[in-house]
């Protein structure tokens, strides 16, 4: 239990520090949120939306999973967490930003690049192969003609964020709002390493550094 040992004494420094200092904000946010945006992140422990944009409990609603990818929308059977988040916080939140945040060095990437290179599925149960499948096409063509190194899993990682962009925008809710001018839809790329962000300029093609 000495993980969670540790995690119950931050726990209670929360309690005592910023729980207590900012009482008041607490108790307006047991009312309900209005957060500026919704970020679709990778679940990796060293990319979480909050550290790196310095945020505070209500300013982003934020829905983590492998990769950081966006499925199509589709309306059939099916347990579609990213999608359901996504529709609230569109539709019932009305943030007014949708941000897609891959980081470099990351696993879902992988496990992708080496699933596809040795011609071996990612995962033992399965799970994170099918996940993953959403982007065998560019991962097999990378790893044909790149590796499975450094430049090969920058280029996927940003090949990823392209896509869930495209698949954002088949999203009735979201296509709408965009083409009105009420939502915006951005990707960005963490640089784990350096600590830098990168914006994705989608009229050059080309992520910057912010």
């Amino acid at each position: 239990m000495k993980g969670f040992g540790n995690l119950l004494e931050g726990y209670r420094r929360f309690r005592s520090n910023k729980f207590e200092t900012a009482r008041d904000r607490w108790q307006e946010l047991a009312t309900g949120q209005s957060p500026r945006a919704i970020i679709i992140a990778c679940c990796d422990s060293r990319a979480d939306p909050a550290t790196i944009f310095d945020t505070d409990p209500g300013e982003i609603f934020v829905v983590r999973n492998v990769a950081n990818l966006v499925p199509p929308y589709e309306t059939g059977a099916g347990r579609h967490g990213v999608s359901a988040a996504l529709e609230f916080a569109v539709t019932q939140l009305k943030v007014p930003e949708v941000i897609v945040m891959g980081h470099e060095r990351c696993g879902g990437i992988t496990a992708a690049l080496t699933g596809c290179f040795h011609g071996a599925p990612a995962g033992e149960g399965g799970f994170v192969h099918r996940w993953m499948s959403q982007i065998d096409g560019p991962a097999a063509e990378i790893a044909r003609e790149h590796g499975t190194g450094d430049d090969a899993q920058r280029i996927l990682e940003e090949v990823g964020i392209r896509q869930s962009l495209a698949n954002l925008r088949t999203f009735p809710f979201v296509a709408e709002r965009e083409k009105a001018g009420t939502l915006k839809v951005l990707g960005c790329h963490f640089s784990i390493r350096d600590g830098e962000l990168w914006l994705l300029d989608e009229a050059e093609d080309r992520f910057r550094p912010v």
